[in-house]
């Protein structure tokens, strides 16, 4: 069993959004919270963002916010975080929130969210994070990705091996349960053999 003090959790800022992905973040939220497991994100304000930071505190759990600087300046920033950190740019902001969590857990979200996920599986792929990726397909929002993950694995563009970097979970619960059980990835997998 393995003890995660502290999630990176990637999730959208959108308002708009239907109330179940809004449950799940609560629920989310209050069990990481009720485990004593810190919370990094984006800093976000409102929607999915604002929601996992306020649920979270309202538990007595620690979230930090990893936030541009231009993000700041245009008010985008939650201003009652445990925690803020104010980065140069995104570039550095997403190795900031890799860095500071011992797993990645991705909820449903939009461009800059699909971009954080698929990047954090691009490094693990190339043996350069370690750490839990777990997906949270509330409503079945994932299944299009998830698709399209598999069609790169049937089409030899990823190895079969590297169906195994991310975890796909339904429910919140099955997140956290998935925290306690998943193993570090060897970094050596990721290393690419050329056939002869």
């Amino acid at each position: 069993m393995t003890t995660r003090d502290c999630v990176t959790i990637y999730c959208a800022s959108s308002p708009m959004v239907d109330v179940c992905f809004f449950e799940a973040a609560q629920e989310l939220a209050a069990l990481l919270a009720q485990r004593n497991t810190a919370i990094v994100y984006g800093a976000g304000k409102i929607g999915l963002m604002g929601c996992i930071a306020d649920t979270a505190m309202k538990n007595g759990g620690s979230v930090t916010g990893v936030i541009p600087r231009f993000m700041v300046e245009r008010d985008w920033c939650h201003k009652q975080l445990s925690h803020l950190v104010v980065t140069q740019d995104m570039h550095e902001r997403k190795q900031t929130m890799a860095r500071l969590g011992k797993a990645a857990i991705a909820l449903p979200g939009g461009c800059g969210t699909l971009e954080e996920l698929l990047e954090i599986i691009t490094w693990k792929q190339l043996g350069l994070y370690t750490h839990p990726i777990i997906i949270l397909n509330t409503a079945g929002y994932y299944d299009p990705l998830l698709q399209m993950l598999q069609n790169a694995l049937e089409h030899r563009f990823m190895r079969d091996i590297h169906a195994r970097l991310w975890h796909v979970a339904q429910t919140p619960r099955e997140v956290v349960d998935a925290l306690d059980n998943i193993a570090e990835w060897d970094s050596s997998l990721g290393k690419i053999e050329v056939e002869k």
